[in-house]
């Protein structure tokens, strides 16, 4: 989402870096590109003015210019104000991780009201949002639909309700919101749900009936959390829906759909600074897990080309299981590696988001956006390869030395691709498997004396 404002202030400070000195002049100068950077980003006016002014404010202290490394430390500053912006708190250690998340600590069952435009992804987060209450919170989960005005709205919650394995109230024709609002809660507290997440209408855009309707349902059951889910697409126009739902409804927090688009990322920017509303979760894919934690200072890291290796490794964590990934180095360290591992892998890094998702959280990637897009990363090899294993029977999957090329034909045939194609994929397959043997004969100990000559990918001078 962030991928066109990195780039333009990759570039305004990759040239403050390479000065050795600053004058105040500079600073001016480097922070009128960060203006325009953040208003071509659809970050609101008034917010890019605030920022713009506290930015400056500490910018051209003398202990700025008169620092070793002066371009590092605007940076640093600009770093800190986006993450104060974004709604996280920067202490005398640098930026704190406060990632927004629900609150559930509230008497059973915790009341969330999910407010919005039509069209924003309401249903659908709501039906994210159970998920992740069910698995990562262990919760016991109800979803009611208040959306009378959309037709199939409810029975598209009941169908999502079903993917996700989370119960939603049964459906009564006729029945106004406020009136199914108040049979959801009675019916949370018979079952003994800890969570009722309440899925109201939307309009195209604020008017008096949509706020009538929401100020009802809220009115009739207290809701714990009311969360306004907003598209990032939106741009400007988010700030005065977010503006609106915050004055005639009261929110307790946002939550971001299709990030993973191509926003510029102003709503992110201009929605937190404008209503004083934590940004708890982000939408970040089509699929139901595709619901994310926000987090103020990771968030400010990527936008300045930092990267995100902390939810690189949480990611990675989150997919990845320790005894299957120890079972593999063992596998690997003997030798034994084969193409149903390697296809355990690639499913690995398809459920992490892929090589784009990846390469994203790297430091440094935002300076190499361009080569990146020339590179033409195609996520649909991934696919490919696995097609091409798949189609391999199990005695070729253990031991890649029986296709021949008559195999090699039909396999191809078999996945759609070309010989050339499982050509490819053999010959890095060998290749990897013999730098896994040699790694392995060298040990940890070998590795650390002989390094990459020890593995024969060169020569010490």
């Amino acid at each position: 989402m962030f991928d066109s404002l990195t780039g333009k202030l990759g570039e305004i400070f990759e040239r403050l870096r390479k000065r050795a000195a600053l004058t105040p002049a500079d600073v001016d100068e480097a922070l009128r590109e960060v203006r325009l950077a953040l208003l071509e980003a659809d970050v609101a006016l008034p917010v890019v003015k605030d920022f713009i002014a506290k930015t400056r404010e500490k910018a051209v202290g003398q202990e700025v210019l008169r620092s070793v490394t002066p371009g590092q430390m605007v940076i640093k500053i600009v770093h800190d104000e986006l993450v104060r912006t974004l709604g996280g708190r920067v202490g005398s250690g640098g930026s704190e991780a406060e990632a927004g998340d629900i609150d559930l600590a509230a008497v059973p069952p915790v009341v969330i009201l999910m407010v919005g435009l039509q069209g924003s992804g309401k249903t659908t987060t709501t039906a994210k949002l159970g998920l992740r209450l069910r698995q990562r919170d262990r919760k016991k989960v109800l979803m009611a639909s208040l959306d009378v005005q959309r037709p199939a709205a409810q029975e598209q919650l009941a169908v999502l309700g079903q993917q996700a394995e989370v119960k939603t109230l049964p459906i009564v024709a006729g029945q106004p919101p406020v009136d199914i609002a108040k049979r959801a809660v009675m019916a949370a507290r018979l079952e003994g749900c800890d969570v009722l997440l309440l899925d109201t209408a939307g309009r195209l855009a604020i008017d008096d009936a949509l706020m009538a309707e929401v100020a009802a349902v809220r009115d009739a059951t207290n809701p714990h959390e009311t969360l306004l889910v907003a598209d990032a697409m939106t741009g400007q126009d988010a700030v005065n829906v977010a503006r609106g739902f915050n004055e005639k409804v009261g929110l307790t927090g946002i939550v971001l759909t299709r990030v993973d688009g191509d926003a510029r990322g102003g709503a992110a920017l201009s929605m937190r600074a404008v209503t004083g509303r934590p940004i708890k979760l982000i939408g970040v894919g089509e699929k139901l897990d595709a619901l994310e934690p926000f987090h103020p200072d990771r968030i400010a890291g990527r936008i300045l080309g930092m990267g995100d290796v902390v939810g690189l490794v949480e990611k990675a964590a989150e997919t990845i299981e320790r005894e299957d990934a120890e079972k593999l180095a063992k596998k690997a360290q003997k030798g034994q590696f084969d193409m149903d591992d390697l296809v355990s892998q690639l499913r690995q890094l398809r459920r992490m988001g892929g090589l784009g998702s990846m390469l994203g959280m790297l430091p440094g990637i935002g300076q190499m956006q361009k080569q990146i897009a020339a590179a033409k990363i195609d996520e649909s090899l991934l696919r490919r390869q696995e097609a091409i294993v798949m189609s391999m029977t199990k005695a070729e999957r253990r031991n890649v030395k029986l296709l021949n090329a008559s195999r090699r034909r039909r396999i191809a045939s078999g996945s759609g691709t070309s010989v050339q194609d499982v050509n490819r994929l053999v010959k890095q397959f060998e290749d990897m498997t013999r730098m896994m043997k040699q790694m392995g004969k060298l040990g940890q100990k070998g590795l650390m004396r002989h390094g990459l000559p020890g593995l024969g990918l060169g020569r010490p001078r």
